[in-house]
């Protein structure tokens, strides 16, 4: 009884440390909520307003630009897929994963070769146990993006796109949109070629329904495309970025808070039975001690 008592008081002491700590990061990450709503709160409009910038000059100008033109007999199509550096985020990372596997075996039916880049390291851990080829990845910064990071992924992803040999012909971003502390949805959205008649603006811009305004432009409206459309695609990665962010956050503090209280109950329960097991070992010894006495009286009585 002895043994199995230190057992259960061993796990109780082994749960409780593990309480402490999932306690720790669900405070930790519902603080970091906060800030990534304010960020993505801050980005939002200023990358709807850049989209609709872009949708009105390719839309009220005659210009053909590469960014906004599809390329006859596409046959390669990127996939960008955003994911978390670090786990215990719940399905997270999987719902995302599970929506580029979807999204590439679409493509892969429309006769398209898939090229896959990664954002997380979970992501990368998939990719590189199942033996698939990654064609670029960027970790370190999933739960904290700068605009600095974004950049650098649509540097490289809109080098693969104008390639002249051996690049991309469209571009598809994954990524988690935050809705709410409860709600994160894996989504998928094509970014290049731009399509002007599915253009991604927040609920809150598209209730609007502003008329788009007319533009001179100065020199071309090939030069504005030139310069706008890098920035559309940064800012289009940089808000699904901090979407995901969010969404990692609420993620992590919804399974830790799980975590947490499961660890409570199973303490409950081992508190009872360890409960159990003491008042079993003191019922033993009192039997063990009357049982004793007893024998010593007899013991006494026999020798009269």
């Amino acid at each position: 009884m002895g043994a199995q008592l230190r057992v259960y008081k061993r796990r109780i002491r082994s749960v409780t440390a593990t309480k402490k700590i999932t306690k720790a990061m669900e405070m930790i990450s519902a603080s970091r909520i906060v800030k990534a709503q304010r960020a993505v709160a801050a980005s939002t409009p200023y990358a709807d307003e850049l989209t609709r910038a872009v949708t009105a000059v390719a839309t009220r100008s005659n210009a053909k630009h590469p960014l906004t033109t599809e390329k006859p007999g596409a046959s390669r199509a990127a996939v960008l897929l955003i994911t978390a550096d670090r786990g215990l985020a719940g399905g997270y990372s999987t719902n995302a994963i599970k929506q580029a596997v979807a999204l590439s075996a679409q493509l892969r039916a429309e006769g398209k070769d898939v090229v896959t880049y990664i954002v997380g390291r979970k992501g990368v851990s998939y990719y590189n146990f199942r033996d698939l080829v990654v064609a670029g990845s960027w970790t370190g910064f999933s739960d904290k993006p700068t605009y600095g990071d974004a950049k650098a992924v649509a540097s490289d992803l809109i080098e693969a796109f104008v390639a002249e040999t051996g690049g991309v012909d469209e571009l598809h971003l994954v990524s988690t949109r935050f809705e709410s502390m409860l709600t994160q949805t894996a989504v998928d959205a094509r970014l290049l070629p731009l399509k002007l008649d599915e253009v991604q603006l927040s609920d809150e811009s598209k209730a609007k329904h502003e008329i788009f305004p007319l533009y001179d432009f100065e020199p071309s409206a090939e030069g504005v495309l030139d310069a706008l459309l890098p920035r559309y695609v940064e800012s289009r990665i940089y808000n699904a970025l901090l979407q995901s962010a969010a969404s990692e956050h609420a993620a992590r503090r919804r399974a830790m808070k799980s975590a947490t209280d499961n660890a409570g109950e199973l303490i409950k329960s081992l508190t009872r039975l360890a409960n159990s097991a003491r008042q079993a070992e003191i019922t033993q010894e009192i039997s063990e001690i009357v049982g004793g006495a007893n024998a010593l009286a007899d013991a006494s009585a026999g020798s009269e």
